[in-house]
């Protein structure tokens, strides 16, 4: 039996001061105790999900990065995640969906589906290699930098979190600065939408391959932990 589906949407928000426009996402979610099967048997596997190159040379991370160590991790892991992704989706009601969506949908509230460390990989490292610019690094300014101020106290505490968050993570996974808007940490029946003060910039760890968007924040910047990005 195909896996029925429901739209859960989510409000559009302004990060204060930022003039972010957070988009709103609908995401079909599957109900209790479905599960994903395939389509029609098909022995054609399309590439519905392209392998995306880092937006620089290879070699322009050096020092930081050498160009050996980002070809390999962006060669063969990243590449291995969206064939395996590719392999996994077609025939099956994943197929078309966005990234986002598959990450949504696979991880079922915590009982994750087969599709899911593929898609939330592939995703990751797309975001990843977008975290990073040559040059780049130091000090923001303006509203950024207000908001970092107001969430952590000040620049540099939030450097010693964050490098914090990533040394400390144990095992695979990923270290994170979030904005979290549109969901409480708590259940709160009596005013179920965020109010201001639910509202913040924050860092948090996630083991393998979970990212923040499965908790709907808003991935800001990561530091990828996996032990082959380091060796």
């Amino acid at each position: 039996m195909a896996a029925t589906t429901s739209m859960v949407t989510s409000l559009t928000f302004t990060i204060p001061s930022l003039g972010l426009r957070l988009p709103t996402r609908s995401y079909p979610c599957l109900k209790p105790q479905r599960r994903l099967v395939r389509k029609a048997a098909s022995n054609v596997i399309t590439a519905t999900y392209e392998l995306k190159a880092p937006p620089y040379p290879l070699n322009a991370l050096e020092p930081h990065m050498s160009r050996e160590t980002l070809a390999y991790h962006w060669g063969k892991h990243h590449r291995t995640y969206v064939e395996n992704l590719n392999k996994q989706v077609v025939g099956t009601d994943l197929e078309g969906l966005s990234l986002e969506d598959i990450i949504i949908v696979t991880y079922n509230k915590g009982d994750i589906l087969p599709a899911f460390n593929n898609a939330a990989q592939a995703w990751n490292h797309d975001f990843f290699w977008e975290s990073m610019k040559p040059g780049g690094g130091g000090k923001p300014s303006g509203d950024l930098l207000d908001l970092i101020e107001r969430d952590f106290g000040s620049f540099e505490r939030f450097i010693e979190e964050f490098k914090a968050a990533a040394a400390t993570q144990f095992g695979s996974g990923w270290a994170w600065l979030a904005y979290k808007a549109n969901r409480l940490d708590v259940e709160n029946a009596v005013n179920p939408w965020p109010s201001e003060k639910d509202k913040e910039l924050v860092i948090v760890k996630s083991p393998n391959a979970v990212n923040p968007l499965v908790w709907d924040y808003f991935p800001l910047l990561t530091i990828d932990v996996w032990e082959v990005l380091h060796v």
